[in-house]
């Protein structure tokens, strides 16, 4: 795969997301041998302390991952845009999309609940949903930008945009 590539769909793991309890394989609160274990072994070559935020982050490059660990487990969980797995919520694909059609999406979604207790926005202007535990960050794919979700445990969203190091919500 070229640098810009991003695989199809049909080529990637297809995950299910259950809002507050875990992606695909993955659970919130386990441990990073338990997240490897869940992977099918796979290891995680990079490590990243951050004191400031009492985090770990485990860069999973060949799944598409990112893992963010603290004292009470796995807390978060980033997916690639171009190379990760895809990842479904309500039959609706959130990896690698268009960021405006899944702001549609949640807007849509909020329509049906409370809009005020539903939607937050990062710095950035991206959207997340409060309901969910996710933000929709955006990655690079040549001059386009796709959806790299990012997905927290339920106690990370009080104030979501300092439970992880800000590499979490950057554009990359």
């Amino acid at each position: 795969m070229g640098l810009w590539d991003v695989l199809p769909d049909s080529e990637r793991r297809q995950w299910i997301f259950d809002a507050f309890v875990g992606v695909g394989p993955l659970r919130f609160g386990m441990t990073s041998d338990e997240a490897s274990a869940a992977l099918g072994g796979v290891p995680a070559p990079d490590c990243k302390h951050y004191p400031h935020w009492d985090v770990v982050c485990r860069t999973y490059a060949a799944v598409g991952l990112k893992l963010y660990f603290g004292a009470e487990g796995l807390r978060g969980v980033s997916i690639d845009a171009r190379r990760g797995p895809q990842v479904h919520v309500d039959e609706t694909a959130l990896v690698g999309q268009v960021p405006s059609e899944l702001e549609q999406w949640l807007f849509d979604r909020a329509e049906r609940r409370e809009p005020f207790t539903e939607l937050f926005y990062l710095p950035g202007a991206e959207p997340g949903s409060l309901t969910l535990g996710v933000a929709f960050c955006v990655q690079r794919a040549g001059d386009h930008l796709l959806t790299r979700p990012v997905f927290l445990a339920a106690d990370a969203m009080d104030d979501v945009y300092h439970q992880l190091p800000r590499e979490a919500w950057a554009i990359f």
